[in-house]
């Protein structure tokens, strides 16, 4: 039940900043990065469950290491065996090389394998573990924070964020580590062999910093803002497919396009900056570690001339100088995955940062076997602090009554009903149900002793008897058929090939927008909640239906408490108390004959709505 039509229809004059759609979304400001260090840190306590197989990983990154150290101390020793000693080569000497040698680049293919393969597995668990997270905080939140985002924006933090966080960990994790040792390790073994040469290669290393700097400033501005467009483009194109029958009926096919394009061009401007920031930082490093290669091979060559340093050394020295700058060059790049993951890592964050729903006080108290007796006492209300929606209402509906609520659009209809179910807390004054204050109740407790039948009907993908299960999963197959007959369902149900098992598609697209209503019907009927909600709950329905539906209505209201909201008057003739809103007030009350007595508003209402209709003035 959205609000955003009332907030809009009591303040035309001020764009509301929930619900933002179309044009309007589309101009809204970029999110500034936030705390990388803090976000990485954030995200570090999810590996906390993963403890042991990160130790065994490990085990095998320092294994590899070894091995990779090992690898140019060999092939040094290999060259140095092919020189002349009394112009004969040690042949034997360099077979043993060659086999170990063999046998090391063998055992680093092996322990790679078994590292990405542990590493995916850590991976998957972690995202799966974050991607709990996010759902679990989303069934947490209040209506208000699903209606000041769209969907599509959300979806795209469950998908695209949390994949982007399970490559940044599947792909950087062990990176990191192995390059950490491989450059601890290359720089003592460069040390051993030739300090001169170790000072020499080094000079490259500030030049290295410097760049990764300055670029992943750049690159991590980058990033997060193409993470921010991708989210809207992904808000855009749901509501577009969702309501795509409302863009081909209006003609609109062009204007959704455009804005699409406004949307993706943006997007590809932030990601070719993010791109080609990053892009630059490999070819640069490749320069300078060149340089840094031609200065070691300068100055180990006159070394090797003046007898300061074997061929072989040189040899081995020029390998771990590559071991000790290719993991500088990978880190840079790991830093760059680091950017995009981090960014997604942030908005995901975001999400279970937020606000749940207050928890219930520790006095609440379960609701058990509601009567129905409801009363508004002053209530005011504003889903902003400067827009007020309900001012000041004051009713009393009694138990087993129905009330009917009518009024222009935005007048505080749906309002009343989200205040009653705590979708939202009254601003001022109190509602009690059964004579106590409703926020005294537990939520869950409240909430189930409503029945919702609305306006926009969701079903879910499944079977039809799961969905009109939805309220009753443990009602058996007769009393889910038994509800589809008192909601007239029964008859267009065994018309379909597996009747109650045909599989419906998202939120029955395979169906009628009157049949859906019809299932919705059904399940409350199945669930016989203590007190109904009706929003226009027949409005999809053609006329010879409507009075089916009408007759089960009744039988369905009978000693229940309702609350129904119509904008066609002869739906709610029979209520007992029909509510005329305006503005936020009551400006009239009464029965249908009392109020056409009046010749008020309602009066007005009910004779614009049927003046044309024979006898329905009667």
């Amino acid at each position: 039940m959205s609000k955003g039509t009332e907030q809009t229809e009591n303040n035309p004059s001020t764009p509301p900043p929930l619900r933002p759609g179309g044009a309007h979304r589309l101009r809204g400001p970029v999110v500034k990065p936030k705390n990388f260090k803090g976000t990485l840190k954030r995200l570090w306590n999810y590996f906390g469950k993963e403890r042991k197989m990160l130790s065994l990983i490990f085990f095998f990154i320092l294994l590899d290491s070894a091995l990779m150290l090992l690898a140019p101390f060999l092939i040094g020793k290999a060259v140095d065996a092919m020189s002349l000693h009394n112009g004969k080569v040690d042949f034997n000497f360099l077979e043993v090389m060659i086999v170990i040698l063999i046998f090391a680049y063998v055992g680093d293919a092996v322990l790679t394998f078994f590292q990405g393969w542990l590493m995916a597995g850590v991976a998957q668990r972690i995202v799966k573990s974050l991607r709990d997270a996010l759902f679990k905080k989303l069934q947490g939140l209040p209506v208000a924070f699903f209606d000041s985002r769209t969907h599509g924006e959300l979806m795209s933090r469950l998908t695209n964020d949390v994949d982007n966080v399970s490559n940044t960990i599947s792909q950087s994790t062990t990176q990191l580590m192995s390059g950490l040792m491989v450059i601890v390790g290359s720089l003592i073994m460069m040390v051993i062999l030739s300090p001169v040469l170790t000072v020499a290669s080094l000079v490259t290393v500030p030049l290295v910093f410097l760049l990764t700097r300055t670029i992943a400033k750049k690159t991590s501005v980058f990033f997060k803002n193409q993470q921010v467009e991708l989210g809207k483009l992904n808000g855009h194109i749901e509501e577009t497919i969702s309501g795509i029958e409302v863009v081909k009926a209006f003609n609109h096919e062009e204007k959704v396009i455009a804005e699409f394009d406004i949307v993706n061009t943006r997007l590809r401007a932030v990601g070719l900056k993010a791109q080609i920031w990053s892009g630059f930082l490999m070819p640069i490093m490749n320069v300078i570690n060149n340089l840094g290669f031609a200065i070691v091979a300068v100055i180990g060559g006159i070394l090797a001339v003046k007898s300061l340093i074997t061929v072989g050394a040189i040899a081995s020295f020029i390998t771990y100088s590559r071991q000790f700058v290719r993991p500088l060059n990978d880190l840079a790049n790991i830093f760059n995955i680091l950017q995009s993951g981090v960014a997604g890592a942030e908005r995901v964050f975001e999400i279970i940062d937020e606000q749940e729903e207050l928890a219930d006080p520790t006095n609440a108290v379960a609701l058990e076997n509601p009567k129905g007796h409801v009363v508004f006492e002053n209530v005011s209300f504003g889903y902003r602090s400067d827009v007020p929606i309900l001012k000041n209402v004051s009713f009393e509906a009694m138990i087993g009554s129905s009330t009917a609520l009518v009024g222009p659009t935005g007048a505080g209809k749906t309002t009343i009903v989200n205040l009653l179910t705590r979708f939202y807390d009254v601003t001022e004054g109190r509602i009690l149900l059964d004579g106590r204050d409703i926020r005294a109740y537990t939520r869950d407790s409240l909430r189930s002793c409503f029945g919702f039948v609305l306006q926009d009907t969701y079903l879910f993908s499944g079977t039809i008897k799961e969905n009109i299960k939805y309220g009753k999963p443990d009602a058996d197959d007769g009393e889910v058929e038994k509800a589809a007959r008192m909601a007239n369902a029964d008859s267009f149900i065994n018309r379909l090939p597996h009747q109650y098992d045909t599989v419906l598609s998202e939120n029955g697209g395979n169906l009628s927008q009157g049949e859906r209503q019809l299932l919705a019907i059904a399940r409350v009927i199945l669930a016989k909640p203590s007190l109904l909600i009706l929003d226009e709950a027949t409005s999809s329905i053609d006329t010879r239906t409507e009075l089916h539906i009408q007759a089960a209505l009744l039988m369905l209201m009978e000693n229940r408490t309702s609350f129904i909201i119509a904008h066609r008057l002869n739906t709610i003739r029979d209520a007992d108390t029909i509510m005329v809103i305006d503005d936020g007030q009551i400006i009239e009350k009464g029965s249908h004959d009392e109020l056409m007595a009046a010749k008020g508003r309602y009066y007005n209402m009910f004779f614009n709505q049927f003046k044309n209709v024979e006898g329905a003035l009667e």
